[in-house]
């Protein structure tokens, strides 16, 4: 009887045939090198780009070749107005991202703590969230006129509500027993807040600002396009108006590496700040 139940029990779990090299099978075999698959597809993409205009698909005029392009901003990378404007424009996406993430965490965890004057207050968020930044340029301009005040307005005005409502989910998510212990135990309210409430929230927050990131830098720039204020939006405008066509393009790739550096930087401090998360940890054993 013995025997034959371990027999069962060696056909119920078999041993998974080895494959190439003595390796089982069923083992798990290591993905593709991600930062290899990006780095062919963007060489791909440069080498379309190159080969579209030498083809005579699209006038040099207007697109000129990669290598154009990339030559006019490795020059624009030598002078130091290249690079005042890059810090324009940190300036006011930081500072803009900033004054946006204090109001909306302050503004948030006060509406959580209070239930009857959020919903007190819901109808006039519900107004206000969705009108466009854009639709406040005029406004910035007869304000603040060129000043840094103008993009500051735009980018508050915006990532204030992409974090304002992801901190009101992570308030609303907290589980009543865990609010209930703690209160059984003896804690106080911000010693709730600092145990409970802000664990809670802390992963809708940080998503909030992966968000608002983004968004806070298409804004610096576009107030700076349209507006005029300081920055790499402006140094666009300038190279339009001039028909620097090269110098366009050559800004725009800028831009563009400027947000893959940006949305970097905040997956790293999203992944450090929630180490102890299991989305996080589940990301680092995959």
């Amino acid at each position: 009887m013995t025997e034959t139940t371990t027999q069962g029990t060696a056909r119920e779990r078999p041993e998974a045939p080895a494959g190439a090299g003595g390796r089982p099978r069923g083992a798990a075999r290591t993905g593709p090198n991600k930062p290899l698959l990006g780095a062919v597809g963007i060489v791909a993409f440069l080498g379309m780009w190159e080969a579209v205009p030498h083809l005579g698909l699209v006038s040099e005029r207007f697109l000129p070749p990669a290598s154009t392009v990339l030559a006019a901003l490795a020059q624009r990378a030598t002078t130091p107005g290249f690079w005042i404007a890059v810090g324009d424009t940190l300036i006011g996406w930081g500072l803009g991202l900033a004054i946006a993430f204090v109001a909306a965490v302050l503004l948030g965890f006060a509406m959580g703590a209070l239930p009857r004057v959020r919903a007190f207050t819901n109808s006039t968020v519900d107004f206000l969230r969705p009108i466009p930044s854009v639709a406040l340029i005029p406004l910035a301009i007869l304000l603040y006129g060129t000043d840094l005040r103008s993009t500051l307005l735009l980018v508050v005005y915006a990532c204030f509500w992409l974090i304002y409502i992801q901190v009101l989910y992570g308030v609303a998510d907290v589980d009543p027993v865990a609010e209930q212990t703690a209160r059984s135990y003896g804690l106080g309210r911000l010693a709730r807040i600092r145990y409970v409430v802000w664990p809670t929230t802390l992963p809708y927050l940080m998503t909030g600002v992966r968000l608002a990131a983004a968004v806070a830098l298409i804004l610096a720039i576009t107030a700076q396009l349209i507006i005029g204020s300081p920055g790499i939006g402006q140094e666009i405008a300038v190279a339009q108006s001039s028909g620097a066509v090269s110098s366009v393009y050559a800004l725009i790739v800028a831009t563009g590496a400027l947000g893959v550096l940006i949305n970097i930087g905040v997956r790293v401090l999203e992944r450090r700040v929630l180490r102890w998360h299991t989305s996080v940890r589940g990301e680092a054993t995959a």
